[in-house]
C-alpha cells in the first residue's frame, strides 16, 4: 500500500509557504515564515565589527542562532538557557553556513549580521523554513542599508532556499510534515542556490538503505521544490 499524505498533497507538492515581512518593529528586518503549520520568526540585526579572526580583513561575517519556543510543540519543551542541545547547535550552524553562501562578505566591510530563527510552531521542516525565511529577512535588511546609503550595493550574490525530501514506502516525497518525517525510511535536508548548485545535503537512512537511483530522484525532487521556493522568496522581497 502506498503512503497517503495526511494533508492530501501530491508527492511533489510543497506545503503552502508565505513570508510576512516587518513582523516585528525593532530588528533591522523581520519575517514570519510559514510553511504549512510550521512557523518561524526570522529576524536580522546588523552590527559594526567582526569576530576576532576577521579583524582588519575588510570582510564581514554572518552568524545564526536557532531556538524552539517551549510552546512550539504539543508537549512543552524546556528552554535551552546555559547549554544548547547538540541538535540546536547543529541546526544553527547549518543556517549560518547556508546564508553565508548567499553573500559576498567582502562587500560587507567590518560588519556582522546576526540572524535569529525562533520557532513559534513546529510541524517538521523548522531548519529548512529557517533558511528559506532567513534569506528573505537577510535580503530585506541589506536592501535597507543600501537605501540608507550605508552600503554601495547589496552583498547578496544569489538567493538560497532549503527543503526536505524523503522516502516513504520506497517512494519520494517533497516537504515532509511531522507524521511523514517520523515515518520516513530516508530523509534529506537540501540547501541550494538560485543556480541550483548545492550548499549542503544532509541525508540519513532509518532502518532501510537507499540506492543511487533513489538518491538522484530525491535530489531532483528537492531541486524542483527549491525552484518554487525561490519564486516565492523573490515575490516577497519585491513586494
Amino acid at each position: 500500500m502506498s503512503w497517503q499524505r495526511p494533508d492530501g498533497r501530491k508527492p511533489d507538492q510543497l506545503r503552502p509557504i508565505s513570508f510576512e515581512r516587518d513582523f516585528t518593529r525593532f530588528a533591522t528586518s523581520s519575517v514570519l515564515a510559514r510553511c504549512g503549520d510550521t512557523q518561524v520568526l526570522c529576524t536580522v540585526t546588523i552590527q559594526p565589527g567582526v569576530p576576532k579572526f576577521l579583524q582588519n580583513s575588510g570582510r564581514g561575517w554572518l552568524s545564526a542562532e536557532y531556538r524552539m519556543l517551549p510552546g512550539a510543540t504539543p508537549q512543552r519543551q524546556s528552554r535551552e538557557l546555559m547549554k544548547l542541545s547538540g541538535r540546536t547547535q547543529e541546526i544553527q550552524l547549518l543556517i549560518g553556513r547556508s546564508l553565508r553562501a548567499s553573500l559576498d562578505l567582502e562587500a560587507l566591510p567590518e560588519r556582522t549580521i546576526l540572524v535569529d530563527a525562533d520557532v513559534l510552531q513546529a510541524d517538521a521542516g523548522t531548519r529548512t523554513t529557517s533558511i528559506t525565511g532567513g534569506f528573505v529577512a537577510l535580503a530585506t535588511a541589506l536592501d535597507k542599508l543600501v537605501e540608507r546609503g550605508e552600503l554601495e550595493r547589496s552583498p547578496i550574490r544569489h538567493p538560497v532556499a532549503a527543503v526536505s525530501v524523503g522516502l516513504l514506502d520506497g517512494k519520494p516525497f517533497l516537504d515532509l510534515k511531522y507524521e511523514e518525517d517520523v515515518a520516513a525510511e530516508v530523509d534529506f535536508n537540501v540547501v541550494m542556490t538560485a543556480d541550483l548548485e548545492f550548499v549542503e545535503v544532509q541525508g540519513t537512512a532509518e532502518g532501510k538503505t537507499y540506492n543511487r537511483l533513489q538518491l538522484d530522484g530525491l535530489l531532483d525532487l528537492a531541486s524542483r521544490g527549491i525552484e518554487e521556493l525561490l519564486v516565492a522568496q523573490r515575490r516577497a522581497i519585491e513586494s
